[in-house]
């Protein structure tokens, strides 16, 4: 591992001494308890009316007793790039996870220059859990526990996009910390997939896209009832104050599924007609593990869902070859992506809920943004957010003063 400009070493020595530490505040104020969402490539455009219609009733729910609005991301957003940004609230120039390929390297954690907000939560004595969060390969030491999640590596994944290596194919790196959980996991949760499902190429689809696409979205449903067994069992069985949990199957069924009209930019009748329903339903599967989730929590929590970016249907002006794209190593055909070059054309999403949240409040027009999560949940924690940070306390989605939050 390279130099950090934060340490590893550094943070296990804390992390020794604070066991300590930790016991003689055994007696002090419990710390506050947050959960943080997270949906790669969640679209506004799509769970609006899926909302109206009931199918989201776990995602309406936070709606009614909290705050929405959408999510200001960076410019070209990938899920590397807006992930590391989210982690440091820093510019992708200066935390360094730029997008999936680095100078010719897979993007991973090596790279990372400036420290994330949840080593930051360690240091500081808060316990912090990590799930099949993208950029997170190989993991790093936390003060509690961290499972990696878009671009590991593995067996018949070498360089980690795209890819859905199984717990017990990773190589290259660790995919759990501490390492001696991956037995535990492998035993009670079994050998699970680490990452959504590799896209077709549009040489499988020829002649046969029904028979592909249902068979690709089964292996789709699989993959995401096993991590929502892994999320009940690490919130049943290692509880943490700080969690963050993630899916990634919404994105990657987008960018070929999303249901575009015959005059969007590479419609292909044989593959957009056989399952318009396959992206709005991902949303409907993702409220389901957003229910699993929910049973976790109580009126103490804090839950954050937000998404690192949405995804909108491709443009003839925006691209050369509309039916190429070139995070998806040029085979298969896309039809949507997120990686404009203005954000604001595919903002993400934000919803809260939590005590001293307010409810009912819909934030306007880009109050919020991808580096306003890491000052936030420090600031809930009572922890002042590192100068290098860009982004602000979204103190405007608290009851009284700004500032005093949480720590009640």
């Amino acid at each position: 591992m390279v130099l950090h400009r934060f340490s590893a070493l550094s943070l296990l020595v804390l992390l020794l001494t604070g066991s300590l530490f930790g016991q003689t505040q055994s007696t002090a104020k419990p710390k506050p308890r947050v959960i943080v969402i997270s949906v790669n490539g969640m679209e506004m455009d799509v769970i609006r009316p899926l909302i109206l219609k009931g199918d989201l009733p776990n995602l309406a729910g936070v709606i009614k007793k909290g705050v929405h609005g959408k999510l200001r991301t960076v410019d070209a957003p990938n899920c590397p790039r807006v992930y590391s940004t989210m982690f440091t609230s820093t510019e992708p120039a200066e935390h360094g996870v730029t997008g999936f390929v680095v100078g010719g390297i897979t993007a991973n954690t090596n790279m990372l220059k400036q420290e994330p907000f949840w080593s930051v939560l360690s240091k500081h004595g808060v316990t912090v859990g990590m799930a099949n969060v993208p950029a997170t390969f190989p993991v790093l030491p936390v003060n509690g526990y961290m499972i990696s999640g878009m671009l590991t590596r593995g067996k018949n994944c070498e360089d980690g996009i795209l890819c859905a290596p199984k717990l017990s194919e990773v190589e290259g790196g660790d995919a759990v910390y501490p390492s001696a959980m991956k037995a535990e996991l492998l035993k009670n949760v079994g050998d699970f997939y680490i990452d959504c499902e590799r896209m077709p190429s549009a040489g499988d689809l020829k002649g046969r896209e029904a028979e592909v696409i249902d068979a690709w979205l089964k292996k789709v449903q699989l993959i995401r009832d096993q991590q929502t067994q892994l999320f009940d069992y690490l919130l049943t069985n290692h509880p943490v104050d700080f969690t963050w949990l993630v899916q990634s199957c919404e994105d990657r069924t987008g960018h070929w599924l999303y249901p575009i009209a015959p005059y969007n930019v590479g419609y292909n009748p044989q593959i957009n007609s056989a399952r318009p329903d396959a992206f709005p339903y991902q949303y409907v599967a993702f409220d389901k593990v957003l229910g699993t989730i929910l049973k976790h929590t109580d009126d103490n929590t804090y839950v954050f869902i937000v998404s690192d970016h949405g995804i909108k249907p491709l443009r003839e002006f925006e691209e050369t070859d509309p039916h190429a794209h070139m995070d998806h190593e040029r085979t298969s055909p896309i039809i949507a992506k997120h990686d404009f070059a203005d954000g604001d054309d595919v903002p993400g999403s934000f919803f809260a809920m939590g005590p001293g949240v307010k409810h009912g409040l819909r934030l306007m027009g880009f109050e919020a943004s991808v580096y306003d999560l890491a000052p936030t949940v420090l600031h809930i924690y009572g922890v002042e957010p590192p100068k290098q940070m860009r982004g602000r306390v979204l103190s405007e989605i608290f009851d009284g003063a700004e500032g005093k939050v949480a720590q009640k």
